[in-house]
């Protein structure tokens, strides 16, 4: 039979996990509403607790000795102060993971199949804290970006300039340059010229696809499709700091762009797009699917319009990304107006 010492290890470890665990899947339901990142707190919380029934619970509990634990009274002044909820969360994922961590090694003098286990539920940890902190960084960096702006090279560095400037007087809170057309050289050479023209105002920066040219230009943020470099590649290029927005065609591919470590996601293709051809549409149903599970900051594009904002936001959006609704205007500036105008009155109903 084991020692003593070694079930009192195991079910201090258990509980402290156990508690840790329900801590942060309260801050993920209560603080930032999230019913995936909820789910999944839930999930692993589940997960100990199936593996540690497995342990014989009359060993676990005979073991304990709250009162004669000589570390019960052993506490540091940080421990009896938390400024805000972030503090909270912020101490208790180390407190799981070192949990899991102890008993992952205890638990191996029970079972070598139980230490692999515990070594699984503590990688989970490690991604489920990436995404609760990166939806909650998120969501404070973009509160203020709600319209989104694909634009082109255009023909000339000039154009295209004159082009930016009315988008950024107008008031777009991100631009995204996305030109598939246009060689590397002057693709960069575009992407530099809207890093001058957004460096001193408020309007975020994105480029489309490529991290190597993003990094050159020091763009604000990348975007990648289903098809492109994953979130992994593009952040070991660019480095931490820089925003990485994914497109999600479906609720799975936004569960998983969430847990990759993604930003932002752009949803859709909403509607039939006048400026990019799709073999279907996801509709209204995926934006309400992705609002009801996901708080990561999520942009609905394709085919979006003044006419189609209150629906979108009846599903549960309060972001758009437009191209076409702009850009093919008579009066970008004024159509840009009209959109930020609709936007805001439909978010308030």
């Amino acid at each position: 039979m084991l020692e003593t010492g070694v079930w009192r290890i195991l079910d201090a470890n258990a509980n402290r996990a156990a508690e840790g665990l329900r801590v942060v899947e309260d801050y993920a339901r209560f603080i930032i509403d999230d019913a995936h990142l909820s789910r999944l707190c839930k999930d692993l919380r589940h997960e100990l607790a199936a593996i540690v029934q497995t342990w014989p619970s009359s060993h676990l509990v005979a073991s304990r000795n709250t009162l004669g634990d000589v570390g019960a009274s052993v506490t540091t002044p940080a421990e009896g102060r938390r400024a805000n909820a972030l503090e909270v969360l912020q101490a208790n994922f180390p407190r799981v993971q070192q949990a899991l961590r102890c008993l992952e090694e205890f638990g191996k003098t029970i079972s070598p199949d139980g230490g692999t286990a515990l070594e699984r539920l503590r990688y989970k940890a490690y991604s489920l804290e990436k995404a609760i902190q990166t939806t909650r960084r998120s969501l404070d960096d973009l509160a203020d970006s709600r319209l989104y702006v694909l634009v082109d090279g255009a023909a000339t560095t000039d154009e295209f300039s004159a082009r930016v400037k009315v988008l950024i007087e107008a008031g777009a809170h991100m631009l995204q340059l996305r030109d598939k057309r246009l060689d590397d050289r002057t693709l960069l050479a575009r992407a530099r010229c809207l890093r001058a023209l957004t460096a001193s105002t408020s309007t975020r920066f994105i480029l489309n696809d490529r991290p190597d040219l993003a990094l050159l230009a020091q763009a604000d943020g990348v975007h990648v499709g289903q098809e492109d470099l994953t979130v992994q590649e593009v952040r070991a290029v660019v480095g931490p700091g820089v925003f990485i927005g994914v497109s999600a065609h479906s609720l799975e591919q936004a569960r998983a762009a969430v847990l990759d470590g993604a930003d932002y996601l752009g949803v859709g293709p909403t509607f039939p797009s006048s400026t990019k051809a799709f073999s279907s549409f996801t509709g209204l149903e995926l934006l309400r699917a992705v609002s009801q599970e996901i708080r990561l900051p999520a942009f609905a594009i394709g085919g979006i319009t003044r006419e189609t904002i209150p629906r979108v936001c009846e599903a549960g959006f309060s972001r758009i990304a437009v191209s076409g609704a702009v850009h093919q205007s008579d009066d970008p500036s004024a159509s840009l107006s009209d959109l930020l105008a609709t936007l805001a009155t439909s978010t308030k109903h």
